[in-house]
């Protein structure tokens, strides 16, 4: 990471209503937790935004106002508009290979099928961090359901508590 150059956090999800509280949004609730309850979000490059500063480094929480798999037009552009290097981007999203209220971290490597990844990848390349909250797989659960359907699906009260007890333990640096 260029400890010059500001950070982009960018929690992935979908817009609108009919999203929130998905699988596919953990992304976006892991952000909004990490921005804090005071974050003053701003509407620019088809994102919401909050400039902050943490441990001394500007930061930028981003959350793309795109559905999913167009994340990389906001991801491309910030980082173009504010110059911010590959290496200082942090992408925080769901993985159905991972069980519920787990993490994982990896830079770079294949988007795993994640649309939300194949984006940002064409926009910016592959070689920035990702964090990945688990939300499990159908079938580890005995459930015949479409992979879609799965990540699109609304968490009960016990997974939204397994996903929040798993954001408090990111750290971002």
């Amino acid at each position: 990471m260029q400890e010059n150059k500001p950070v982009m956090i960018v929690g992935l999800g979908n817009p609108g209503a009919e999203y929130v509280r998905t699988r596919h949004n953990v992304g976006f609730m892991a952000v909004e937790f990490l921005a804090g309850a005071d974050a003053s979000w701003k509407n620019e490059f088809d994102a919401l935004t909050y400039r902050t500063k943490i441990d001394g480094r500007n930061v930028i929480f981003v959350r793309p106002v795109t559905f999913m798999n167009l994340s990389g037009n906001a991801v491309g552009a910030i980082a173009r508009f504010y110059k911010i290097p590959t290496e200082n981007i942090i992408v925080i999203h769901d993985d159905m290979d991972i069980k519920p209220g787990n993490i994982k971290e990896k830079t770079g490597g294949s988007s795993a099928g994640h649309n939300g990844i194949k984006s940002i990848d064409a926009a910016v390349g592959a070689e920035y961090r990702r964090i990945r909250i688990g939300i499990g797989h159908p079938r580890d659960f005995d459930l015949k359901i479409d992979p879609a359907d799965w990540v699109l699906g609304r968490v009960g009260d016990a997974e939204l508590e397994q996903i929040k007890s798993a954001i408090k333990t990111i750290k971002l640096f």
